[in-house]
């Protein structure tokens, strides 16, 4: 089938919406490599590894409410990963 003759309404039900999102050639492209398959996508983009690297560098000792909106983590969260870099860094030296 010639690729310029798809509409996006021709498309079932997520195909549709991704075709909207990214243009039916990249949506042939998904279908090819996983029709069939149920994917989840996670909520959170960035690996745990990344968000702990981008906090350490990014934290400058009062901007813990601004990191935790930022990449959608509790404040808790982020300073148990200040903590955690803190006491990483202790036992390295």
């Amino acid at each position: 089938m010639d690729v310029s003759s798809i509409k996006c309404e021709y498309l079932n039900g997520a195909y549709n919406e991704l075709a909207n999102l990214l243009g039916i050639e990249a949506v042939l492209k998904i279908h090819a490599a996983y029709r069939g398959q149920q994917i989840t996508f996670p909520v959170q983009l960035f690996s745990k590894d990344f968000l702990r690297k981008q906090i350490v560098e990014e934290y400058n000792g009062s901007n813990i409410k601004q990191l935790a909106t930022k990449y959608g983590y509790s404040e808790k969260w982020i300073r148990k990963i200040l903590k955690s870099s803190l006491e990483d860094e202790k036992c390295g030296q």
